[in-house]
């Protein structure tokens, strides 16, 4: 047998995966989620390979963020969602119409690739990020639900926003609702 045989390759993608989400401090319980491992195989793997990683990664304890409305709080937090938001579209992480499994609509090793790469983009492109992975992981579930938070497009511009699911008002940019802008 060679290592290149699929049922190995992809093992090897979960193994992957499951590194990347722990490198971006992730909670096991979102590891797991995403890859299928157990909570067993997650520990041996964070001991194997990052336990002795220099500047050691922490390991975060306890439930997830659940809060979707963390997104639409602060101006600052709500473009830094739309930011990511238009990453995941561009890389395919978000999918094209809602998803009705409530517990956990979009894990998958594929998904989760996306994911991680549209958040490594996210980092390089805004400086002081307020949004930590395991926000990035609830913002994109709570995209793919599509009901306390949802995207819409701005008014004025048509930029992409996070709005509340239940708002009926006007979408307008952080931008585009600033009394001074020329827009408004």
């Amino acid at each position: 047998m060679r290592i290149s045989d699929d049922r190995y390759s992809r093992d090897r993608f979960r193994l992957d995966l499951a590194l990347r989400f722990m490198r971006h401090e992730a909670r096991t319980h979102t590891i797991r989620k995403w890859t299928g491992l157990t909570d067993d195989r997650i520990r041996k793997l964070y001991r194997a390979y990052l336990e002795q990683e220099p500047g050691q990664l922490s390991r975060h304890r306890g439930k997830s963020p659940g809060q979707a409305s963390y997104f639409i709080r602060t101006p600052r937090v709500q473009q830094e969602a739309a930011v990511l938001a238009s990453l995941y579209c561009m890389l395919g992480a978000l999918p094209v119409q809602a998803v009705v499994d409530m517990e956990s609509p979009l894990p998958g090793v594929a998904r989760g690739e996306r994911l991680c790469q549209a958040f490594e983009a996210y980092l390089t492109f805004v400086q002081s990020a307020q949004i930590s992975f395991e926000h990035a992981v609830l913002l994109i579930n709570e995209l793919g639900r599509g009901v306390e938070i949802k995207l819409g497009d701005c008014m004025i511009c048509g930029g992409l926003v996070v709005v509340d699911g239940l708002s009926v008002r006007d979408i307008r940019c952080n931008r585009c609702s600033e009394p001074s802008s020329p827009h408004g």
